[in-house]
């Protein structure tokens, strides 16, 4: 709608994970970087964790996009929720593997036989599971179990598990010190400073095609404090500013216009609470004093 008005070519603030159109800010490089050595290296358990909408998801189709499947078998569990169904089954049916019945024990054996054929053809394999965080106590188990197919001191199967901050309090349950002590590689993927989101607005309407600065920099200092630094919120926000730019004729996104789209958001996640962060504050101050506006309440 707006996007031939501003010269741009695509929207560029999607809320649809895009793992090749990805802004790396360092922490996402770092997440990336310890992703892809959970894949290609045997170390256990790798754990990515990090807020809802900081980039986990887009993060992984980022890896499966880059790589070598010739000597890789990756299948990736997208729901771990036991409401449908158990975890065994799902990493089952990702590999696509046939099973003689449907019941526990049919889904191990098969998922055995076909990791010790993958092994023999020479091939490594690696399931990743998303939103790790819905898995229950006896998915757990499972894994732990999982971890023990071993061939000629080779572990068969690679799991990465990706999700929210609660997945770490899973590791602390009781019982679950065994499965702990298998993870070898970790990341904790924290949300962008002012910086990070100035460079990640330039960085997506560069790559729309964007040849001018489109928000004035006390909307880019707005949106940073109104989405936390996390980059869903932050597309959420910065598109609907571009549309009521768009709206009232004019040729920037302005402070007032990223205020006005606030308050029109009672969802969306814009209005949810975050960590106080002295960065945050910061920026609430400056607007303040410069244009005596109090962004915190405007949410109030």
């Amino acid at each position: 709608m707006y996007t031939e008005y501003f010269g741009l070519n695509a929207r560029p603030f999607s809320i649809i994970p895009d793992g090749d159109d990805f802004y790396l800010s360092p922490q996402h490089q770092a997440a990336f970087n310890m992703l892809e050595f959970g894949v290609l290296e045997q170390v256990g358990i790798t754990v990515i964790t990090g807020e809802v909408g900081s980039g986990k998801t887009t993060l992984v189709q980022h890896l499966l996009k880059r790589l070598d499947y010739r000597a890789l078998t990756v299948a990736l569990v997208d729901t771990a929720h036991s409401a449908y169904g158990s975890l065994l089954r799902w990493i089952v049916d990702a590999f696509r593997i046939e099973a003689d019945a449907e019941s526990e024990s049919s889904y191990l054996l098969a998922l055995q036989n076909f990791l010790v054929d993958r092994f023999a053809q020479g091939k490594r394999t690696v399931v990743i599971i998303d939103e790790a965080q819905n898995m229950s106590s006896q998915d757990l188990e499972a894994l732990r179990l999982l971890t023990n197919i071993n061939a000629n001191n080779n572990q068969l199967l690679q799991i990465v598990l990706v999700g929210q901050p609660e997945l770490l309090k899973k590791f602390y349950e009781p019982g679950m010190s065994q499965l702990a002590q298998r993870v070898s590689a970790e990341y904790n993927l924290s949300t962008l400073d002012v910086n990070e989101t100035t460079s990640y607005i330039r960085y997506r309407l560069e790559s729309a095609g964007g040849v001018r600065e489109l928000f004035d920099p006390a909307a880019v200092l707005a949106v940073f404090y109104f989405s936390a630094g996390i980059p869903r919120i932050i597309n959420t926000i910065c598109d609907g500013a571009l549309v009521l730019t768009y709206g009232l004729g004019e040729t920037c996104v302005t402070l007032d216009s990223v205020v006005k789209v606030i308050r029109s958001k009672p969802i969306g996640g814009v209005h949810r609470p975050f960590m106080e962060r002295p960065d945050r504050e910061a920026v609430r101050e400056n607007i303040l004093k410069r244009f005596g506006i109090n962004l915190l309440e405007v949410v109030s």
